[in-house]
């Protein structure tokens, strides 16, 4: 089999790995949410059955006990959300024996395309969820950034999928490595803190009496971190992005001098990598000197993940450019 049919079916295989990782990460969530309202619901008929009886004694008339209130459910299981983490290390580890052995096949840096963009992106994403949760427990992100991560792969496989060959000489430079390869371990971090902040976003509302985020359904965001705690985890990653971005941007002009003799052109990819630069300074900037938290912050950073998406996908299928290097 060639090295680069493996890649393929190495990717197919992680986002296998992932759709079940998906499936476990939303069970663990749905039980928590079971077993709040099954605790609250039993804590609430102990208090009516005392009250009736007069004190919080034992209740009399009651015959062995078939009437007595439920008792109070333990802890649940997070054999699921283990088995989720698992899955979440084995699609890591396929997707980067994919993006070697596509890089082998090709011969050069693999991520010279929409496609391989893609797949490293996605490795970033779930190899810092994954990071992030041997130094603190963020499996309630398991279910969003592995339910993005298939997405984007399958994505991949279907619509941006081309064979691997070599690049354009202007393609051929160490800068590939450099300057792209930091643009997709930003963007890939940048995934990570667009999920948190989503999840802020439903935390904040619910705890400010949505009607909707009220229903038992919803009931999984009350073992999520607190508003306040979620916000902090996506600034320190939107803040690491925002360097590498930052670099990305530094890099990139560098590179244009070196190829096409400057710095700068109003290049459609050019103009939007700037566009991401300015919405992630704004928004890093209103945080830390203007005061803004809560869901305007959150909001600001969902703001900028659209243009990071906008500038992976429309500007390289809409636009022509110097950039037009999606292979599609």
């Amino acid at each position: 089999m060639e090295l680069a049919n493996l890649s393929v079916l190495l990717v197919w295989g992680a986002a296998t790995a992932l759709a079940i990782a998906l499936i476990a990460f939303a069970v663990d969530l749905s039980r928590l949410s079971g077993a709040k309202v099954d605790a609250r619901d039993a804590a609430r008929t102990k208090e009516r059955v005392g009250v009736a009886a007069g004190g919080p004694g034992d209740v009399p008339g009651l015959v062995d006990g078939a009437d007595a209130p439920a008792a109070v459910p333990g802890p649940v299981s997070r054999k699921l959300a283990g088995i989720g983490m698992s899955l979440s290390w084995l699609a890591a580890a396929l997707l980067l024996v994919a993006i070697v052995l596509r890089g082998i096949a090709a011969g050069r840096t693999p991520w010279a395309n929409m496609y391989e963009f893609a797949l490293v992106g996605t490795f970033v994403a779930v190899a810092v969820f994954v990071g992030v949760n041997t130094r603190r427990d963020v499996r309630f992100l398991g279910a969003f950034v592995s339910g993005l991560s298939v997405l984007f792969l399958v994505l991949a496989q279907e619509k941006f999928f081309v064979e691997a060959m070599g690049v354009q000489p202007a393609l051929q430079k160490y800068w590939l490595v450099l300057h792209v390869g930091v643009a997709i371990v930003a963007t890939g971090i940048f995934t990570v803190a667009f999920v948190t902040s989503v999840l802020q976003l439903l935390r904040d509302s619910r705890d400010n009496g949505s009607a909707v985020l009220g229903s038992r359904h919803w009931g999984w965001l009350d073992h999520t971190p607190t508003p306040s705690s979620l916000e902090s985890l996506s600034f320190r990653l939107n803040s690491v992005a925002f360097v590498l971005w930052t670099f990305t941007l530094i890099g990139g002009a560098i590179w244009a001098e070196d190829a096409w003799g400057r710095y700068w052109g109003w290049d459609p990819k050019e103009v939007w990598s700037f566009i991401v630069w300015v919405v992630y300074a704004a928004y890093l900037h209103a945080r830390t000197t203007r005061g803004w938290s809560g869901s305007r912050a959150a909001w600001f950073v969902v703001a900028g993940y659209a243009c990071v998406l906008f500038n992976f996908t429309g500007v390289n299928l809409i636009f022509n450019g110097k950039h037009s290097y999606s292979g599609l």
